[in-house]
């Protein structure tokens, strides 16, 4: 058993999340309340390391009116234990657990780093041996209650969900805008498929503008 996984994410149209040089200001105020009723939704929020080092989310629902209890339980998958003991995911606005690789694990709890984040009731979740495996950790989060899941990247974990079968959705908001850069940060990264043939299947079950953005929704067919 495990969540059920919605991937939001805002894209240009030429499918960049980000330019090179980190600015993803993409989406307009709407997307941004769309957004949040999304995370108000669902019980947790997924990030991997890279969007913790770039842009220290909070990850809470503050976008709209909302009240403690509906922020979602903060995920964030950082194989190498690289999320800093002072990032914003750690404040005490809602929970927090981070999936680290076994091979950092016995060093890691021997750092002081560990023990700042044990004081501020920060779990963690072990897994694989040089990088996360993203099943088990999905099953450890059904089992911790978790039933409904918001992913919002970044585009290495997107894929590396994706390719394992653990995406059931996908909310898109495309921005009418072109940035290009060989270098930008596109919706998917990873090691991608070789072939069109092993490209993972999609159904376009809604669209609607949202003042000048265009929000898709598919189902990823199994």
């Amino acid at each position: 058993m495990r969540p059920y996984v919605i991937l939001n994410a805002a894209m240009t149209l030429d499918g960049k999340i980000a330019t090179k040089t980190g600015s993803s200001n993409i989406s307009g105020d709407e997307d941004l309340k769309r957004v949040h009723e999304i995370r108000k939704q669902c019980d947790a929020i997924m990030v991997g390391i890279g969007t913790v080092l770039a842009d220290d989310p909070r990850l809470t629902v503050h976008k709209i009116d909302a009240n403690p209890e509906d922020n979602p339980v903060r995920v964030v998958v950082d194989s190498k234990c690289r999320t800093p003991d002072g990032a914003r995911i750690t404040n005490s606005d809602a929970k927090t657990i981070i999936a680290c690789a076994n091979e950092y694990k016995e060093d890691f709890l021997a750092s002081a780093r560990y023990e700042n984040f044990k004081k501020k009731g920060v779990k963690f979740f072990w897994s694989g041996d040089e990088r996360v495996d993203l099943t088990s950790l999905m099953s450890y989060l059904h089992e911790e209650g978790i039933e409904k899941l918001m992913l919002e990247g970044g585009a290495t974990l997107n894929f590396s969900m994706i390719k394992a079968g653990l995406i059931d959705e996908i909310r898109i908001c495309v921005a009418p805008m072109v940035v290009g850069g060989a270098d930008s940060k596109t919706f998917f990264d990873g090691e991608g498929f070789d072939l069109m043939d092993e490209a993972v299947r999609l159904e376009l079950v809604d669209s609607y503008s949202l003042g000048k953005d265009l929000i898709l929704t598919y189902k990823v067919l199994k």
